[in-house]
């Protein structure tokens, strides 16, 4: 006989497995992808660089995971799994790496700055800190407009807490408890500068006591302590508790870019837990908890390469920008543009 409390514990492993099969899933087509943008990349088919998230596909993923509609999320060069995970179509990202008229930018940047503003995802800032101010924005607005209950979430390196726009932003978090989600991905190089020659503090989370904000470190190499660290600060913050940062520390698996080789990357690093492989790690943990089996893993792959193959076959299709027919102009500009001719309220 089964009883209400045995039934309720069955739900809630349940529950558990869904949810990390499925952020698996989302982790799975974000390492497939990047590995596609690489291999494009090599072939000389992509305009501008390629920056990959091997290695922090767990925490990208975490990080978007549990955010609602109405939410913002603004993600970091290494976001891509997470990008999917809040819901950006596949063919945004092909077709902004490609070049493609038809993508977000309409063919006016080559890589990673790239969103939908309107539904939440917003565009990334190349100067690392920046985006933090302009998630703050968004919730000043929500905040003003009387809309409730809406969280905004971004990322950023350990490199990037070094800089001035970081800390303003924080602190104006922190005074103001807005409702944001900072995630720090600790990889211990601010590009090719180890966290030794980066910070003085001992941990950075002594960052978030330094403006009075709620933080917590955690494994950024295991999907099921991102997955509950993430749950909980996100719920945190919609309920009013104010700011709240993590920091998740693993490694980055390869360059900063493909331009680059990380021979920089001390040895030890790459042979410590930090240099796990959050996607092995997380295949570990479905095999031995009894979600998978080794039939499904394989299966799960070739259902995400078959797809990202027909994304990129499909974007390679479409006919690429013609210079004497594009007006070059910023989105922006030709918006207020479009604003001015046709008045106001029009």
């Amino acid at each position: 006989m089964v009883t209400a409390l045995n039934q309720g514990a069955v739900e809630q492993v349940s529950s558990l497995r869904d949810e990390f099969v499925k952020a698996y899933r989302f982790m799975l087509m974000g390492r497939l992808l990047d590995e596609k943008f690489a291999s494009l990349y090599r072939m000389g088919k992509i305009y501008g660089g390629v920056f990959l998230g091997r290695g922090q596909e767990a925490l990208s993923v975490a990080t978007a995971f549990y955010l609602k509609r109405g939410d913002v999320f603004a993600p970091l060069i290494r976001d891509c799994a997470g990008r999917l995970a809040f819901g950006e179509p596949m063919l945004d990202a092909v077709r902004s790496y490609l070049g493609s008229p038809l993508g977000p930018m309409r063919s006016r940047d080559g890589n990673v700055h790239r969103g939908r503003p309107r539904e939440g995802l917003y565009p990334m800032i190349s100067h690392l800190g920046a985006m933090i101010s302009v998630v703050n924005g968004a919730l000043f607005a929500h905040r003003f407009k009387g809309i409730e209950g809406t969280v905004g979430a971004t990322s950023i390196g350990d490199g990037g807490t070094s800089t001035g726009s970081f800390h303003e932003a924080l602190n104006q978090a922190a005074v103001e408890k807005l409702p944001l989600v900072l995630v720090i991905a600790n990889n211990q190089y601010a590009y090719s500068t180890p966290n030794s020659r980066q910070f003085a503090c001992k941990c950075l989370l002594d960052k978030a006591a330094g403006y009075g904000v709620d933080g917590q470190s955690l494994d950024g190499t295991d999907l099921d302590a991102t997955l509950r660290a993430l749950k909980q600060a996100v719920d945190a913050a919609r309920s009013g508790k104010g700011p709240q940062m993590l920091v998740a520390s693993l490694l980055r698996l390869c360059g900063h870019g493909e331009h680059d080789d990380a021979s920089y990357v001390d040895s030890k690093l790459k042979g410590s837990t930090l240099g796990r492989d959050c996607l092995k790690v997380a295949e570990e943990a479905l095999l031995r908890e009894d979600w998978a089996d080794a039939r499904a893993l394989e299966d799960w792959r070739n259902e995400a390469a078959h797809k990202i193959e027909q994304t990129v076959a499909q974007v390679r299709r479409e006919a690429g920008p013609d210079p004497y027919k594009e007006d070059w102009c910023a989105l922006a500009s030709r918006h207020l543009s479009e604003v001015h001719e046709q008045g106001p309220g029009e």
